[in-house]
């Protein structure tokens, strides 16, 4: 197929395109200790949002990884104040089985809220292999639900070998490697070719010139995601660095919306 970039000239243009709508699969919300983190707010992320063309941001506020006395009520709330651009991932935090039971239990409860779950194995020092993410890998495996992982190289925690385990015994469950195993590209690329369930996410990726045209010159783009780690990083410099990179535009597409909206069911 001949590629073009008409979108590019019409992102830059217009700064949106309405029928090129962008979806957010990794982001995130709330204060984290020692930092400042602009437009950290529900209201403040739904206005970012707007102004970018961003119809959906899926994310998991910082309180249900690292606050457990507040937990996943964080989520909730943003979820239900701003519900037209805004879902949640259920994030799952193995130091705390007993919190872990009751988010699966209530999980049910809140299907305007989550999509899926979030594990973020680093920050817990606790591999995703470990029999306490056991409930969630198969409550999402039995529905299809997808997880969001944080991804290192070859950390051992979330790294590409510690994927492969998992993924060679969930294959219902879209597994979304949220930056992509940075800095192995090798091992990412095989992870995909590998596991039908797999997908690459591109927050932090892009710092390195070339890897998305590599990742579609090797895999086509129906298995790649679009992510910000919003707030983290901005979404004008993602989108633009996704169109500046000369893939074409039916790429653009299934990365900015089609992919999502086949994940989610939407």
């Amino acid at each position: 197929m001949k590629k073009t970039q008409h979108l590019r000239t019409a992102f830059f243009s217009r700064r949106r395109v309405p029928d090129c709508p962008v979806y957010d699969l990794h982001g995130h919300m709330g204060p984290v200790y020692g930092l400042h983190i602009n437009r950290e707010s529900a209201a403040q992320a739904d206005a970012v949002l707007k102004r970018n063309g961003v119809r959906l941001l899926v994310f998991c506020h910082h309180a249900a990884l690292l606050c457990p006395d507040i937990g996943n009520a964080a989520n909730i709330v943003a979820v239900r104040a701003f519900p037209e651009r805004l879902r949640a991932y259920c994030g799952i935090n193995p130091n705390y089985p007993d919190q872990i039971e009751k988010d699966l239990t209530s999980f049910d409860r809140y299907p305007d809220v989550y999509v899926g779950f979030k594990f973020h194995a680093s920050f817990h020092a606790i591999p995703i292999t470990d029999a306490r993410y056991e409930p969630a890998w198969a409550l999402a495996d039995e529905r299809g639900l997808p997880i969001l992982l944080h991804t290192w190289g070859n950390d051992p925690q979330c790294g590409y070998t510690v994927i492969r385990q998992v993924a060679e015994r969930y294959h219902r469950a879209p597994i979304l490697l949220g930056h992509s195993c940075h800095g192995a590209w090798d091992e990412a690329i095989r992870l995909v070719k590998d596991f039908p369930n797999v997908y690459l996410e591109l927050c932090a990726v892009m710092d390195e010139r070339g890897i998305l045209e590599r990742f579609v010159e090797e895999l086509g783009s129906t298995r790649i995601v679009f992510g910000t780690d919003y707030p983290w990083f901005s979404h004008h410099y993602y989108i633009g660095a996704v169109l500046g990179s000369g893939i074409g535009d039916e790429d653009c597409r299934n990365i900015f919306y089609r992919n999502a909206k086949r994940i989610l069911g939407k």
